[in-house]
């Protein structure tokens, strides 16, 4: 699929200032990512954000490292968060840097690499081509030792569900998103199945092509695919446990709906590239009831926190 809209007016490549107050006052992701900052970057240690926006996750680095380097390629945010980090304590900790994040190497080795161009699923944002490009071209400058990444894993899974796409009488079956929570328990057909462990010291995969069988668990209209997807950005193995931000859910509606029972077998298919638009991994996905049914799956689920 093709589109005449330059890719830097495209949202998830240019996202516009105005759009970041959103992310600057949504607590269920600043918080996280200010704990795994604080967590992962050591006492006077170097920092690299790939993708700086209003130079927010820079500013949390910068209370403990003594350099950071605040990568942006938008002319107008670069320059707001320069201003914003002037009136801000230890503000000229960070540099602002106006580039390209898939080009840009820092002068020096970093202690810790910062990225946050996530987008459910991993479409339309190009965080997974960035930091694949940043390895390569850090590993050739300065040697095969990695810095540690925030995130450090996002794992990616497929719900099917049955959604309500009426709006004030007006139907209309259209992608969409919906916070994660007891809310949408209503609407699951199957726990969700697991297919992407994205860790980020290791290979750093581009694209994804999934084809799945999934046992129904409960009755109803299957309509439509749940896309999840939860970023780890710190483990504090100390304590057992991992700092996550878990982001909203991607709500695809199928092509063709079927009703379904509890222990028939569903088949999900779809491919798609890293970075790619919403409305192409759509058109890819293929969902159809199975004729055998099963009681119990042999996939593994992952299974989601309320």
């Amino acid at each position: 699929m093709t589109t005449d809209v330059p890719e830097e007016h495209l949202l998830g490549q240019f996202i516009p200032l105005h759009y970041h107050f959103n992310m600057l006052r949504d607590q269920q992701r600043m918080a996280p990512f200010r704990e795994a900052i604080d967590l992962t970057v050591p006492d006077n240690g170097v920092v690299l954000e790939l993708g700086g926006g209003t130079g927010v996750l820079s500013w949390f680095a910068a209370q403990k490292a003594r350099d950071v380097y605040c990568v942006e390629r938008n002319p107008a945010l670069a320059r707001a968060a320069q201003s914003f980090l002037t009136n801000n304590s230890n503000g000229d900790r960070v540099s602002v840097i106006l580039a390209d994040a898939m080009h840009y190497l820092p002068p020096e080795p970093v202690d810790v690499v910062i990225c946050e161009m996530l987008h459910v699923g991993m479409v339309r944002e190009k965080q997974l081509q960035v930091l694949h490009s940043f390895k390569e071209r850090y590993r050739q400058r300065f040697g095969p030792m990695m810095p540690r990444f925030i995130p450090d894993t996002s794992v990616l899974a497929i719900q099917p569900i049955q959604q309500d796409f009426c709006f004030s009488g007006y139907t209309a079956r259209v992608p969409l998103f919906e916070p994660p929570g007891p809310h949408m328990k209503n609407s699951w057909l199957a726990d969700p199945f697991f297919y992407s462990t994205i860790d980020y010291s290791a290979e750093i995969p581009l694209a994804f092509q999934v084809a799945t069988e999934m046992t129904i668990q409960s009755d109803g209209l299957f309509n439509a695919v749940s896309m999840l997807t939860n970023n780890f950005l710190a483990f504090v193995l100390t304590e057992k446990r991992a700092v996550t931000w878990l982001m909203n859910q991607l709500v695809l509606p199928i092509q063709k709906p079927f009703a379904v029972r509890a222990g028939e077998t569903v088949s999900i298919a779809f491919e798609y590239q890293a970075g790619g638009s919403i409305e192409a991994l759509q058109e890819s996905l293929v969902a159809r009831p199975e004729t055998r049914s099963a009681a119990v799956s042999d996939h593994t689920y992952l299974r989601r926190a309320a």
